[in-house]
């Protein structure tokens, strides 16, 4: 599992201006430079906020896809999403 990579995204999601933008405009391409598994690259690119926490991504940093609006993301639907995991 490549969970450092997941929050390194966010991360940079976070505090680089230029790679947000570059997911917002192909995320394929931002995301290529990352070890990313199959599964975590498919979840990010979804905006699969629960698969990603399962694996380990940390909630504080995978909120960033939401609030820059980012893989289909905004707040409301990550806050839910991420909420849904106390009905598991």
């Amino acid at each position: 599992m490549s969970t450092y990579a997941v929050n390194k995204v966010c991360h940079l999601v976070e505090r680089d201006s230029a790679f947000r933008e570059r997911m917002r405009r192909d995320v394929d391409a931002a995301l290529a430079g990352f070890k990313l598994e199959a599964e975590e690259l498919q979840a990010l690119k979804a905006g699969d906020v629960v698969t990603l926490f399962r694996r380990g991504a940390h909630p504080f940093l995978l909120q960033n896809l939401g609030r820059y609006r980012l893989v289909g993301l905004d707040r409301e639907s990550y806050r839910q999403r991420i909420t849904s995991l106390a009905d598991d």
